[in-house]
């Protein structure tokens, strides 16, 4: 699934910087996680969609490259964005 342009600008606006502030870390994140629970859900309906269940996992593995990165460099940010996402670490 492509995120439409509503939700793409409302995620990236919710979590930028400043205004101009599209390809921060957390925004990636952001955008991987809405991507990844999509696809969570449409594999309870779509159980034999092996091809979108590979791009799940690449998009996890980036997902985690991306947090992996923010926990070396400022672990604040990191504490920040896995509480405001709720994801397990």
């Amino acid at each position: 699934m492509v995120l439409n342009k509503a939700v793409k600008s409302g995620i990236i606006s919710k979590f930028q910087h400043d205004e101009k502030d599209t390809g921060s870390p957390e925004v990636q994140i952001a955008i991987f996680s809405e991507r990844i629970n999509y696809l969570t859900e449409h594999f309870k309906t779509h159980k034999k969609d092996h091809h979108s269940r590979r791009g799940l996992l690449k998009l996890v593995g980036k997902r985690r490259r991306l947090l992996a990165y923010l926990k070396d460099t400022d672990p604040e940010r990191y504490k920040a964005i896995v509480e405001k996402l709720n994801l397990r670490k």
